[in-house]
């Protein structure tokens, strides 16, 4: 049985899991740019991400799906703007999006997901 490897770990949830070859991201959202655009928050969001996949010992290369939710699906073209700007083109996830009421109003962009190590 292979170990399980907390990042971020708080009383409620981790940042991130890391289980055999994979890592896990909990649903990040932007804490600096709360309240911003919803390219401000995606940039802050996606950052995150390659933070926490690097301490996982991974990259957005190894990306292996990715799940969005907006909270308003109208800003769909303006997370895209952000997103494509930041994906490995060469190593593209599977991808869902899907317009969500998220925790606070501030929030706008949410984003979660799983990579290979």
């Amino acid at each position: 049985m292979s170990s399980i490897k907390r990042i971020g770990a708080g009383p409620r949830m981790s940042q991130a899991v890391v289980r055999g070859n994979a890592v896990y991201t909990a649903g990040q959202v932007a804490d600096k740019t709360k309240g911003g655009s919803v390219a401000n928050q995606t940039r802050e969001i996606l950052a995150q991400i390659d933070a926490l996949l690097a301490e996982a010992g991974s990259a957005k290369a190894n990306i292996l799906s990715a799940t969005i939710y907006l909270a308003d699906i109208a800003t769909f073209a303006e997370m895209n703007g952000v997103w494509d700007e930041w994906v490995d083109k060469a190593n593209p996830p599977a991808r869902a999006t899907v317009e969500a009421k998220l925790v606070a109003p501030a929030y706008k962009v949410e984003i979660a997901v799983i990579a290979a190590l």
